[in-house]
């Protein structure tokens, strides 16, 4: 039996294109063996992992208002960060409840970084609900998660593609969504704020090739999001649909994939 691991990477708004992916992947009839997420992905991983449906996920992202997520801290700087995590704590308990990893249905695991050691750390026991919220705790913008000895905030800042997960699965197909793809377009005439998030965007675009020069992985896939900002609630409908477009266009790939990883066990148990 060949095992397959999807791959989902961190891309804040862009990462809602995971939905679509995944969508794509059901009415194929592609059905991972493991997931493995970071940020934004970690989110839409644990919720598919945990059995939700990607239709209803797109049910929830078409009615969302950052309200919702949102409660600013008072005195900021006191307080590690510019909003609480009390609303994005309680929206993750209510998608994923009180499931612990071993509930799933599917095999998951995401990963944060540990800003005291300065250590990429793996997910994989314990609260998934928490698990996610460490792994999509955007530094200075929500609160790091303690976890032990461990201060851990968004993973996208160390990994933004979590392959290391790769390895605790073995699997044989390794298909990667990175949504956030190639870099978007410099606006050398912004102010302060777009050149820091520019420099984010850099930074995350220089880790992602790494990554995929450093880890195996079988099939790459980048919906093409233009220009859409990772940091701004908006256009997500388009992000999904992206998504989606982009996995129709690989399902066929991926499934020749499998097939032929699983020619070459055949092949290979016969010797």
């Amino acid at each position: 039996m060949i095992k397959t691991c999807f791959v989902l990477g961190a891309g804040g708004a862009r990462g809602i294109a995971h939905i679509g992916f995944l969508q794509a992947m059901d009415e194929n009839g592609i059905k991972p063996d493991f997931i493995a997420g970071c940020s934004m992905g970690s989110v839409i991983g644990g919720c598919y992992a945990s059995g939700m449906k990607p239709a209803d996920m797109l049910k929830i992202v078409d009615t969302m208002k950052m309200s919702q997520l949102a409660d600013a801290s008072i005195f900021p700087f006191n307080k590690k960060s510019i909003l609480k995590s009390a609303k994005l704590r309680k929206r993750l308990e209510e998608l994923l409840g009180d499931k612990t990893f071993s509930d799933l249905q599917i095999p998951f695991e995401c990963i944060a970084g540990d800003i005291v050691t300065g250590e990429v750390v793996v997910l994989k026991t314990g609260s998934v609900a928490e698990a996610v919220r460490a792994s999509s705790s955007i530094p200075a913008v929500f609160r790091p998660v303690e976890m032990g000895n461990r201060v851990l905030v968004d993973g996208g800042i160390f990994m933004p593609l979590p392959l290391t997960c790769v390895k605790d699965f073995n699997a044989d197909a390794v298909i990667v969504v990175d949504v956030l793809g190639p870099l978007p377009d410099y606006q050398k005439n912004k102010g302060l704020l777009n050149h820091v998030l520019r420099t984010v965007d850099a930074n995350s675009a220089y880790l992602r090739r790494r990554q995929l020069k450093s880890y195996r992985h079988d099939l790459l896939i980048c919906p093409e999001l233009g220009n859409m900002s990772q940091f701004k609630v908006e256009n997500l409908r388009f992000a999904y649909e992206q998504g989606y477009k982009a996995g129709l266009e690989n399902a066929q790939k991926i499934k020749e994939i499998i097939e032929k990883k699983r020619a070459s066990k055949i092949r290979s148990s016969n010797r």
